[in-house]
């Protein structure tokens, strides 16, 4: 997700997002813990996303 396509959104969209990331992420913590998720940047890439939203809510309240 880039910078351009979050702007767009509402705050509750974010907030949603942001919501359905945070579940996700944590998902994926324990799918690597457990060795069933192999493709470990999938993490870093959950995580990046994650704060770009938080910090437009940041922003944005």
């Amino acid at each position: 997700m880039n910078m351009q396509e979050l702007k767009l959104k509402s705050l509750d969209e974010l907030r949603r997002l942001a919501d359905e990331l945070g579940e996700k992420l944590r998902e994926a913590r324990f799918k690597v813990a457990t060795r069933q998720l192999t493709k470990v940047r999938q993490l870093r890439v959950l995580k990046k996303d994650l704060a770009r939203i938080e910090m437009l809510l940041t922003h944005s309240a």
